[in-house]
């Protein structure tokens, strides 16, 4: 295992053919209905197998919970949103461990299986490469405002973040296996250009991006424009400054807008051009999403540039 890269996951080589997987993340409610609260929780944690390009097999339940405020039929349907989404994915949930706790708080340990030959990593794009996007962002922005606004939020909108938030990627890296890959990662708390920096900090490369090629979930730009910005999307961009080039056209919402922190993001691939129109093509067609949203190059190492 190497230690230096910011890799989604941890690998163990067990033998010339296997390597272990192994990952882990939880957090507190996204959203108020319990049963989808796991389902989201459960596909966030999963995600960092299937962006190495593993397959899940088993995981543990965290957990912290105020059982005799919430109640413990609360508990249990969080408990089954993340059983079916394990499920879902092709692994078992084992066992886990629980402890009291004023707020609560879940997500999941997983083990995953790869060989360790064709292990994805969020290193190794190359020049003329294109970025792959599968899921549209916004969910910071849109969960930030569902809590705040609460019942101004249409139903339609919530329904459909929802719906990101617990689609499982397996589908994107399972389509994604006969292809030539260079590089992959998952969009999760340092959002879209905190995922893509990872992409080329350690690399002779840059990366262009133009902000109308970026998926926006639906009302995201307009929740943002009224202020509904979480905290750490406020924090990754304020970090991630000194790397990015935004073009002066850009507002402040724009750039808030691509460092938004996400839950439960998509996968965010470097592959070659033709390649990459294959792909998204597959993907397309068997009703799934992905988008080319940008291309690298080395006319400036370690920076992103973003034009409109």
């Amino acid at each position: 295992m190497n230690q230096d890269t910011s890799d989604d996951a941890g690998v163990y080589l067990i033998r010339d053919d296997l390597a272990l997987i192994q990952t882990v993340d939880f957090f507190t409610p996204i959203v108020d209905d319990p049963y989808y609260f796991g389902q989201i929780a459960a596909a966030n944690a999963l995600s960092d197998i299937f962006a190495m390009g593993g397959q899940v097999k088993t995981a543990l339940n965290i957990v912290g919970f105020p059982v005799k405020q919430l109640g413990a039929e609360v508990l249990a349907r969080i408990l089954q949103g993340a059983q079916d989404k394990v499920a879902e994915a092709g692994g078992v949930i084992i066992g886990g461990h629980s402890i009291d706790d004023k707020e609560p708080k879940f997500g999941l340990a997983v083990t995953g299986i790869a060989h360790p030959d064709k292990i994805y990593r969020n290193q190794g794009a190359k020049e003329a490469d294109v970025l792959v996007l599968t899921k549209p962002i916004g969910t910071g922005i849109i969960t930030t405002g569902i809590k705040k606004k609460q019942d101004q939020v249409p139903k339609s909108q919530m329904d459909e973040v929802i719906h990101w938030m617990s689609m499982l990627n397996k589908a994107a890296s399972d389509t994604l296996k006969p292809y030539d890959v260079h590089a992959v990662t998952d969009v999760t708390g340092f959002g879209l250009l905190g995922h893509a920096f990872e992409m080329i900090k350690d690399a002779d490369l840059s990366l262009e991006l133009s902000l109308q090629d970026v998926p926006l979930i639906s009302g995201t730009r307009e929740l943002a424009e009224q202020g509904y910005v979480p905290g750490g999307s406020k924090s990754n961009l304020q970090w991630l400054k000194p790397h990015i080039h935004f073009d002066e056209e850009l507002t402040e919402t724009d750039q808030l807008i691509l460092a938004d922190a996400v839950t439960s993001g998509g996968l965010l691939i470097a592959m070659p051009e033709k390649e990459a129109e294959k792909y998204t093509a597959e993907m397309m067609k068997n009703h799934h999403f992905a988008r080319i949203i940008g291309r690298f190059t080395s006319k400036h190492s370690k920076k992103i540039f973003v034009q409109c």
